[in-house]
């Protein structure tokens, strides 16, 4: 029996029965989409010569973009009113039923949200999250090292990123020569990139990308004459990926490699740049039993990088590996090296079903390993393990939803088998029947050594510490959500940091939502590094003299969000943040011995400290002692910023845009 309707359309199959001798045909009707007759009879029915059509989709774009700034007097590159024209296109071609290829030329990401302001007085590079759209669309194909297990737990360990899409179109980085005026791009144009992504013969999910950015220039004035300077390489960005599961899912097992490659005309930036970079890693897991409770799942890599003498040399003295320390003896500056080889790993248990919690990881990354000309990582040279475990009520009752008690130990050290950190941490969380949240932490750390306070120094001490935190959140299904968050680390040394912020998502209409996130911290840091000064005279700190402070420090910063959707087709987006930051340097000393937390302060005992015309100027043993002076320039600061933008946008035509953006950053 057949029944018309207006939402379903009907399909006619045509079957024969090869299951009985004498053959017999019959006509089946079928919804569209419905597998069940396929289903119970999977060997009688097949398709067979069936061609799809090369879906390509094209988006063309044209751009106009208006940049008012505030110009120099006699600035000859900028007189306060910029137009910059742009076009290019995006496109999708459908290779095949699993395989489709992505693409664009000349990108414009105008209406992407600005990067959030930041203060960063530390040695280790920002790290911004990807919102590019092109960067953004199945990013999950290159993860890495994470597939297998729902908990991946990280204690004083960063897990290096293989691939790390903000290297692509990030602002140059070159140096310029000496000048009285300059105009250089704030990013590197991004000529074309493409990915291909789908799966392969045998079940192999695959992602493969290219892309290219520009040779950059900077134009600069010196003395009434004008020129270019390069200041970003051609380069070439490359990234594969492939990854295959196994009885659905029960294993699994990938690869990753990654390739940078750049073109100098200009020799002079040979020794900032590396000009080649590659890194290859393979990732796996695999099911300990048939319920799938426990997994074990690990990953390992690879990496070498190369360039001329003086780069090699400067990476070998980089934040990431500090080779120069001089009381290491694992590690050394090599001043010939052309190039650098690393490896790295990590290998994890986890349980993960039931009431009980367990996890537990080992992993260490080679003093050269180095993946940052396409990934991100902050240290080199670590070797990492930890054992966490805790139980969790998942049985709703009056007074509360879920909870959850854990607790974990933690050791870190170097490969010169020198423990840079170790502790305990143990959290609760808790949510009640109301669906409010809550959560705190807690945790302590004992005395280790520091291998980068000094900024590829001597070892210091880090003295005992603790830690608390909290965090609470009202029902994320209500129309007004609060959440408060708050941290408090502190040293028995007298360091201290603390911060505290609150969220409020306010949503008056269904198409229409507000958040204001506010964040207040304070640090009293009395150890914050200023500078590295050569000094021979300087026998217990190996002819080095490391420079620290004291250090107030105020940071308030607040994310605004504002999201109207008038129609479908029409809808209004806003970011702001406003950041203010202040910074009090003051107690300036010097470490007094290498391997301690011993400083001798400048203007006690034999030593003096100057200041005038916002230069500072020590001597370590006074005016008739054989040290040199030391000078510095007052790093006291009084930091203001206020950027955000705000996007239009109307899809005048089904697959057509059109975007207003108005972008504002002052600082």
């Amino acid at each position: 029996r057949f029944k018309k309707t207006r939402k379903q359309v009907w399909g006619v199959n045509f079957l024969r029965d090869i299951t009985r001798k004498n053959e017999t045909s019959m006509l089946v009707f079928t919804p569209r989409g419905s597998s069940g007759f396929v289903s119970r009879f999977p060997k009688l029915v097949g398709i067979h010569d069936i061609k799809q059509s090369k879906n390509i989709e094209v988006l063309p774009y044209v751009r106009s973009k208006f940049e008012m700034i505030h110009a120099e007097p006699g600035d000859p590159f900028n007189d306060g009113f910029v137009v910059k024209p742009g076009i290019g296109a995006d496109f999708k071609i459908g290779i095949s039923s699993n395989l489709t290829l992505n693409g664009t030329i000349n990108p414009d990401f105008g209406q992407v949200e600005v990067d959030p302001a930041v203060v960063n007085l530390t040695d280790v590079e920002t790290f911004y999250f990807e919102k590019r759209p092109f960067f953004v669309e199945g990013a999950s194909i290159y993860e890495f090292g994470t597939g297998g297990t729902n908990d991946h737990w990280n204690f004083n360990w960063m897990t290096p990123n293989f691939f790390y899409s903000r290297r692509i179109g990030a602002a140059p980085r070159g140096s310029v020569p000496a000048n009285d005026y300059i105009d250089r791009p704030e990013g590197t144009s991004i000529l074309g990139a493409a990915k291909l992504s789908g799966k392969l013969h045998g079940n192999w999910n695959m992602g493969f990308m290219s892309a290219l950015t520009k040779r950059e220039f900077a134009r600069i004035e010196k003395d009434g004459l004008q020129s270019e300077s390069e200041i970003e390489p051609l380069t070439s960005y490359n990234v594969f990926r492939m990854q295959k599961e196994r009885d659905q899912g029960f294993q699994g097992i990938g690869l990753i490699a990654t390739g940078a490659v750049r073109n100098f005309d200009d020799n002079r930036l040979r020794d900032e740049f590396n000009n080649q970079s590659y890194s290859f890693g393979a990732d796996g897991w695999t099911f300990l039993d048939n319920d799938r409770r426990w997994v074990i799942t690990g990953w390992g890599g690879y990496s070498h990088i190369s360039g001329s003498k003086q780069r090699m040399l400067d990476v070998q003295q980089s934040p990431i590996h500090y080779f120069q320390r001089p009381d290491q003896n694992h590690v050394s500056v090599d001043s010939l090296a052309t190039s650098l080889d690393g490896y790295s790993m990590r290998i994890s248990v986890n349980k993960q079903k039931g009431n009980w919690i367990l996890n537990s990881a080992f992993g260490m990354i080679s003093p050269g390993f180095n993946v940052n000309d396409l990934g991100y990582m902050n240290r080199a040279d670590k070797i990492n393990a930890h054992m966490a475990g805790g139980y969790r009520w998942t049985k709703p009752d009056k007074f509360k939803r879920y909870l959850v008690l854990l607790t974990s130990v933690y050791i870190n050290m170097d490969y010169n088998h020198k423990v840079t950190g170790k502790g305990f941490w143990n959290r609760g969380s808790i949510q009640f029947s109301n669906y409010w949240s809550f959560s705190l932490m807690a945790g302590f750390n004992p005395q280790t050594y520091n291998n980068t306070r000094t900024r590829g120094g001597p070892l210091t001490i880090n003295n005992p510490s603790q830690f608390y935190g909290l965090e609470f959140e009202t029902n994320q299904s209500k129309d007004v959500v609060f959440t408060v968050q708050s941290f408090i680390y502190k040293r028995t040394d007298g360091f201290k940091e603390s911060n505290i912020g609150f969220g409020i998502d306010w949503k008056p209409l269904p198409n229409l939502m507000f958040s204001f996130q506010p964040t207040m911290s304070w640090t009293d840091d009395n150890v914050q590094w200023i500078k590295n000064a050569v000094d021979e005279t300087a026998l217990d700190t190996y002819g080095t003299r490391y420079i620290f402070s004291d250090l107030q420090q105020k940071t308030f910063s607040a994310g605004i969000r504002a999201n109207w959707t008038f129609t479908p087709r029409l809808s209004f987006q806003l970011y702001a943040q406003p950041l203010f930051s202040t910074g009090n340097f003051y107690g300036f000393k010097e470490l007094a011995e290498g391997g301690t937390f011993d400083f001798n302060v400048y203007g006690e005992g034999n030593s003096t400290i100057e200041y005038n015309d916002g230069i500072y100027t020590a001597d370590p043993d006074g005016a008739n002692g054989p040290a040199p002076e030391i000078s510095w320039y007052n790093p006291d600061y009084n930091f203001g910023s206020v950027r955000g933008n705000a996007v239009l946008r109307w899809e005048y035509l089904p697959g057509s845009t059109l975007y207003f953006v108005w972008t504002q950053n002052r600082t």
